[in-house]
């Protein structure tokens, strides 16, 4: 059901061209939200080496969790193919969005370890966790992805669209959330308009984090204050293209540990998809994941260079 049905039907299309690189393989289909964990820990069992998520960040985020074990550690190699509505996580790993070409790197792939956010949440009153592989967030950007579900057919085309659409209602509606956060010990109470805990650069189609990286051991985490529905309008393109930094109301920081508490049930969204309620913690889990990708590791020195470059 991704992108709106369109992955569905793009699947013979799909199958044909993995068929043609010689990659010999089986595959299912995800019936039910969550059912993409349980194949994917059952494709483990039966020994599969490589399992590709072929969908949007949502199936993949399905897939990452049912690929790590209860020690936190990777049983085998992720594969993409970006066939989503935002493709954020696929963008991260410089998978192709161009389905020949994303078939053809299971030709001849590299293989990167990468980072891991992990979350404790409530959902129903207890406690539970998860993973995410690229972002995670509570504030506006949850609020932004429960308001997108009624326009979810609009996702067939692709992008950012159904979001924008959401965000309309949303912002004329919405309340700063008063909020205890802890980062890596330093903590404080505010009101915030949103936070955002990621582990990649996107968020939403937005390039949020420029000098992200998922191979660093850090979560980066931009908390955006107090600020007024005129201002979240006006400030919003500078977010979605990180040039946000110097701005008064954002800070921008590393953190290997983030908890976010408050008053009230603040909806939680991983990897674009709402899992449960504050209070929360994360963390990141460094190298634990094994991804199939080509040129990531001279992206990320590429990054780290010119970085440290700037600094």
């Amino acid at each position: 059901m991704s992108r709106g049905g369109a992955t569905g039907k793009t699947w013979p299309i799909l199958n044909k061209l993995l068929r043609n690189t010689g990659l010999p393989f089986d595959y299912e289909f995800i019936q039910a939200l969550g059912q993409g964990i349980a194949l994917s820990r059952e494709a483990v069992e039966k020994g599969y080496n490589l399992v590709i998520a072929v969908g949007g960040d949502g199936t993949v985020n399905e897939v990452v969790n049912g690929l790590i074990d209860e020690k936190g550690k990777g049983r085998a190699t992720l594969g993409i193919i970006a066939a989503g509505t935002q493709n954020d996580t696929a963008h991260m790993l410089g998978i192709p969005r161009d389905y020949l070409r994303a078939c053809q790197l299971f030709e001849n792939f590299e293989k990167v370890n990468i980072d891991i956010g992990a979350v404790e949440y409530t959902h129903h009153n207890e406690i539970r966790s998860r993973y995410y592989i690229n972002t995670a967030g509570i504030g506006f950007v949850s609020d932004v992805i429960e308001g997108s579900i009624p326009y979810s057919r609009f996702k067939v085309i692709g992008g950012s669209m159904p979001y924008a659409i959401g965000v309309i209602p949303k912002v004329l509606d919405y309340h700063n959330k008063d909020v205890l956060i802890c980062i890596d010990g330093e903590k404080r109470e505010e009101r915030d308009f949103s936070i955002v805990v990621n582990n990649g650069r996107y968020l939403g189609g937005g390039r949020v984090f420029p000098d992200a990286t998922p191979c660093d051991g850090l979560l980066d985490v931009a908390v955006i204050g107090n600020i007024s529905k005129l201002e979240a309008v006006l400030k919003s393109p500078l977010f979605f293209t990180g040039t946000y930094v110097d701005h008064q109301k954002f800070k921008v920081q590393k953190a290997k540990i983030v908890i976010i508490d408050s008053p009230q049930r603040l909806p939680i969204q991983l990897d674009g998809e709402l899992v449960g309620y504050t209070p929360a913690v994360f963390r990141i889990m460094p190298a634990v994941l094994e991804v199939a990708t080509r040129g990531l590791q001279s992206q990320m020195k590429a990054q780290r260079e010119t970085t440290q470059g700037t600094a």
